[in-house]
């Protein structure tokens, strides 16, 4: 097979490749990147500066294939690339923020052999939908990602995601090498990347994901459930986020409310339907009304919450959701569904000695934070008065915290991590608990019926 060389410096494409199991030589070309449209089209003007890479890492080999790539990013007329320096990216990734931008990656092939070179010019546009971003945020993500490598200077694959609202287009194409096109491409030089790909993901899928693959009877959902990650590897995953967390979060400084929130923990565990595995409880140091629980039993518990709460009754609640959500296997779940890239590299946090188990363990962590969607909230709801009530609390205490924290809602603006943030409305996930324990609906509960009955 011919060799393929990637003329890139560019991490997140090289990322791609080996994804997909394409063997590569890195051959990075310096050209000047065109960033101004003197004629043509925004698209004329990635996939010149997308041939002109191409050639140039062509002049260095005598035959192969050069792949070459070249992403700007437009937003009213105005052209961006990478920035020239943090002060540069900061009032870009700003400007993009405010309304939606246009992304154009041009991709060149340059086959180089016998007779002349055939060359091969595509490009892919996708629409971008930020959140607008505070400079205080713009901060806070530049101190954990490198803005200067990156065209507009975010990335969807990594910590962008988080404010990256949506995309209409290729999602690859903003990670920066549209694999669709590629593959077309590809197929012209009759490189039969497909074959390629496909036996190397399936080869990969195998060793990794079927192996380790099963299909399990959930006895919280009542349906068969197919899981890529055994009880153990989930346990190990999820030590390996808590060693993230505790480096990254301040555990709280009360030995008493330490022991509060565990010796309600270890109730609420000791009666839930999963037991085939430890449960951990912590207290984080945190004015921000939250709790959020990981993969194989760990829960996580912020001061500001348990400071809001009126009594043990109401703190069980809490906790008995989030072990609910373990339960059902809500988190696990959550990581499975990410992009391909994600879960592969998700994967390394089995061995959290490596510095990509450490990014792994945090991206996760991160999106575990970001909530859980209606129904998965509407079970654990479900389950936690269920728990509460076994455990001997009083699972009134649930429904007297939600009250509580829809009233303090009404009064300020939702902080993005607030603990029932998440997609039902208060007097929605009152419902279900009051349906739970079998107890009468007033009006509100009436009018906040789904069309779809909760399971």
């Amino acid at each position: 097979m011919r060799k393929i060389y990637l003329a890139t410096q560019s991490k997140a494409r090289k990322e791609v490749f080996e994804i997909f199991g394409l063997r590569f030589k890195a051959l990075p070309a310096k050209i000047r990147e065109r960033t101004r449209l003197v004629r043509g089209s925004y698209s004329k003007l990635a996939k010149l500066n997308a041939l002109n890479k191409a050639k140039a890492a062509a002049a260095k080999v005598k035959s192969g294939v050069i792949l070459a790539a070249d992403t700007i990013v437009v937003q009213d007329g105005v052209i961006s690339g990478k920035p020239k320096n943090l002060d540069d990216a900061r009032k870009m990734l700003k400007r993009l923020s405010n309304k939606p931008h246009w992304l154009y990656t041009g991709i060149c092939a340059v086959e180089k052999g016998k007779g002349k070179d055939k060359v091969f010019l595509d490009c892919e546009k996708t629409k971008i939908y930020m959140d607008k971003l505070s400079d205080k945020e713009i901060s806070a993500y530049f101190n954990k990602v490198n803005p200067l490598d990156k065209a507009g200077g975010f990335d969807i694959q990594g910590k962008g995601a988080f404010f990256i609202r949506r995309i209409e287009g290729c999602f690859y194409n903003v990670v920066g090498l549209p694999v669709r096109k590629l593959y077309r491409m590809l197929n012209k030089l009759d490189m039969k990347l497909l074959t390629l790909a496909l036996t190397t993901v399936y080869c990969l899928l195998s060793a990794v994901f079927i192996s380790g693959c099963s299909t399990e009877y959930n006895i919280v959902t009542g349906e068969e459930e197919m899981y890529y990650y055994s009880t153990d590897k989930e346990v190990a995953m999820g030590a390996a986020i808590d060693k993230q967390v505790r480096e990254e979060y301040k555990a709280a400084e009360d030995p008493l409310m330490q022991k509060r929130v565990e010796d309600i923990g270890k109730k609420i565990a000791s009666v839930c339907d999963r037991k085939e595995i430890t449960y951990h409880f912590a207290v984080l140091q945190d004015d921000e009304v939250n709790a959020v629980s990981l993969p194989g039993g760990y829960v996580y518990v912020n001061s500001g919450l348990i400071e809001k709460v009126s009594s043990d009754d109401e703190l069980a609640g809490v906790i008995a959701h989030e072990v609910g959500h373990i339960v059902a296997r809500h988190s696990i779940k959550k990581l499975q569904a990410y992009q391909m890239y994600s879960i592969l590299r998700l994967l390394t946090v089995a061995t959290p000695q490596t510095a990509q188990a450490g990014a792994a363990a945090d991206l996760a962590f991160e999106e575990l934070l970001l909530g859980y969607g209606r129904e998965d909230e509407l079970l654990a709801d479900q389950l936690g008065a269920r728990y509460s009530k076994l455990a001997g609390y009083d699972p009134q205490g649930m429904i007297s915290f939600l009250n509580k924290l829809q009233e303090v809602n009404r009064r300020q603006p939702l902080r993005p991590r607030s603990y029932y943030k998440t997609h039902p409305y208060i007097p929605d996930r009152i419902r279900v608990v009051k349906q739970e324990l079998g107890q009468g609906m007033d009006f509100d509960d009436y009018i906040n019926i789904q069309q779809e009955t909760h399971k």
